[in-house]
């Protein structure tokens, strides 16, 4: 069985422990299922989607472990790229063994049920990366994102240079 990890919204957290994870559309609306990562040795890497998810104006994330059959079929890839579909061992041996997993996510194309839950954490609100995997010290893009939080300083710096 492989181990895998949902973020989630804490708000979200009593209706999944009653009736598991919804698979809900995808990013592209082409299909629906469930955005997840596999459990790493690293604590950075397994919950690196946090910061990110928080920027859509959730105050407090949960992790919610769950295991699904070995040879289940899942997408993985990285969030900018096309998914290539594979057994769920394989996937997390795929995203583990990686030099940089950051990025990457799998994608099971069905709802999880509340037995197949392991369990649900809170996690480290501050863990993982915002806007891409490398992004500190790139110079942002002044049309996505001109009015954000300390948007001017970070500007006003690449500016000098």
């Amino acid at each position: 069985m492989t181990m895998l990890v949902h973020i989630t919204p804490a708000k979200n957290v009593r209706a999944i422990r009653r009736g598991g994870i919804r698979a809900q559309s995808l990013a592209d609306a082409s299909q629906t299922g469930v955005y997840c990562l596999p459990v790493m040795p690293s604590y950075q890497l397994t919950h690196q989607w946090v910061r990110e998810l928080r920027r859509g104006g959730q105050r407090t994330l949960m992790a919610v472990h769950f295991r699904v059959p070995d040879g289940e079929e899942v997408s993985v890839g990285h969030y900018g790229s096309p998914r290539v579909h594979v057994s769920s061992a394989e996937a997390a041996a795929l995203v583990t063994e990686l030099e940089d997993p950051r990025g990457y996510e799998v994608i099971i194309a069905r709802s999880i049920a509340a037995k197949e839950i392991h369990r649900i954490r809170r996690v480290n609100q501050v863990t993982g990366w915002r806007y891409s995997p490398d992004a500190h010290g790139t110079r942002p893009c002044p049309f996505c994102d001109p009015g954000g939080y300390g948007a001017s300083k970070i500007r006003k710096a690449f500016d000098e240079e």
